[in-house]
């Protein structure tokens, strides 16, 4: 093999491990984003049935209101906690409903398992969603066009104890606003099924 090619072998290795070097770093940038995620639904997928409301005499609330499992990485520097908050942007003539207001979530916390926060937890502080209760409330959807139930998680570098219980959802945005250190989100789809 002449110099040349010697030459040409080695700038196309090179090139080659600069590429993928350049492919691992892309991918581990990807993964370091601070991410909202359910093992129970995809983003943009239709939420499992038994996530539905179980209110009795609302016909629309056709689940048990077991409440998704939820799971969180990479969250920003700075973080002291985290609200999560479920909203129906869709409901009450597009002035929405909020289903779910949490917050005072310490740092420790990287997750809830499926059904946890159906109920108060240590690991929370319940504000008050529209139904006035600081716990999970599942869809409970009218048939017809799909509803997109929008989970966000804010990290902030509040205490975990810094505010009261009951905070409404707008109460919570203007009491964190100045201390959200990053916000991820979750989409989950639902409409009543036909049977």
């Amino acid at each position: 093999m002449t110099k040349d090619a010697i030459g040409h072998v080695v700038l196309a290795g090179a090139v080659a491990l600069v590429a993928c070097a350049g492919i691992a770093t892309t991918a581990q940038a990807a993964d370091a984003y601070f991410k909202l995620s359910s093992p129970d639904f995809k983003d943009g997928g239709v939420l499992p049935r038994k996530a539905a409301g179980s209110t009795a005499g609302n016909a629309n609330c056709v689940g048990q209101n077991i409440s998704p499992a939820f799971k969180w990485v990479n969250p920003p520097a700075g973080t002291k906690s985290f609200a999560l908050l479920m909203l129906d942007p869709e409901a009450r003539g597009a002035k929405g409903v909020s289903h779910w207001v949490a917050y005072g979530i310490p740092v420790s916390v990287t997750g809830f398992a499926q059904g946890e926060v159906s109920k108060p937890s240590d690991k929370y502080v319940g504000g008050k969603s529209l139904m006035g209760v600081g716990t999970y409330s599942g869809p409970c959807t009218p048939p017809g066009d799909w509803h997109h139930y929008t989970f966000m998680l804010i990290a902030t570098d509040l205490d975990p104890k810094a505010l009261q219980p009951g905070l409404t959802r707008e109460e919570l945005l203007a009491a964190v606003d100045g201390h959200t250190k990053g916000t991820a989100g979750l989409i989950g789809r639902f409409t009543k099924p036909e049977k």
